[in-house]
């Protein structure tokens, strides 16, 4: 049973992870996200139902249009795959719970909303509002918490107030001190919901994760001179990996160190 729930979870990630990335593109543009169908973006032929199927019809295809021979973007069976290990991750993780449920939602959450800050440096409201919003509603099921239901309201609000303000703070500090824009608003919208989520521990826990996290990334740019000096760098996406990370490991003293 274990192992049909372990496979179903693998099927399920990836035919979401389909889903995200129609999400990643046509969010930003404000394109109904139904209608209309998936087509190439070269030739507009319309994607048969054979040709869309995760991660294999990309590999049958051998990343091309079965059409025009167009490349397809090797994120299409990307965020299909990380998706589906994402998703067997948090199932592995936490089971068959009402909370599994809430955690899945904001891990596919964190994968449209990276890929849109990574391209196009903008976190939408829908986001991170909408996960601030979540974690009010859920936080009497959420392990993060502790004690009877005011204790966790009180410990759900404070840590979206800290993360909200603490981060405002120093996003104006950092303004004042380099003469130019340090944080976007949306990373500083990100950070409350990671308050209301994970509470004052997962603030911190995440900041520091996503601080050496984005360290590593942009080490990474300098060394192969992929990174022009002053560039912007998203911080969604790193965000959303300590939130991710204090998502599947609740209160962990370790992280927090």
């Amino acid at each position: 049973m274990e192992l049909f729930i372990y496979i179903f979870s693998l099927i399920f990630g990836a035919v979401i992870g389909s889903f995200l990335n129609v999400c990643i593109y046509r969010i930003p543009a404000n394109v109904s996200l139904w209608w209309p169908p998936s087509t190439c973006p070269r030739c507009k032929t319309k994607i048969k139902f054979y040709d869309n199927i995760p991660i294999l019809s990309y590999l049958i295809l051998r990343g091309k249009c079965r059409n025009c021979k167009e490349k397809i973007s090797i994120q299409y069976p990307l965020i299909e795959a990380v998706t589906s290990l994402l998703t067997l991750l948090v199932v592995c993780n936490f089971g068959l719970t009402y909370w599994t449920a809430i955690a899945l939602i904001i891990t596919y959450s964190l994968i449209v909303l990276s890929m849109i800050d990574f391209k196009l440096y903008i976190i939408p409201d829908r986001f991170s509002i909408g996960l601030t919003v979540l974690g009010l509603l859920v936080f009497f099921i959420n392990p993060a918490f502790s004690g009877d239901l005011k204790p966790k309201f009180i410990q759900c609000i404070t840590g979206g107030a800290v993360g909200f303000f603490g981060l405002w703070a120093i996003a104006l500090i950092g303004s004042m001190a380099f003469k130019k824009e340090a944080m976007g608003g949306g990373d500083i919208k990100l950070i409350a919901a990671v308050g209301t989520l994970t509470g004052f521990n997962g603030v911190i826990s995440t900041l520091i994760i996503s601080s050496f996290s984005a360290l590593i990334y942009y080490a990474i740019l300098f060394i192969l001179k992929k990174n022009p000096e002053n560039k912007t760098i998203p911080f969604g996406p790193f965000i959303s990996i300590g939130l991710f990370i204090n998502i599947l490991i609740p209160n962990n003293l370790l992280l927090l160190y």
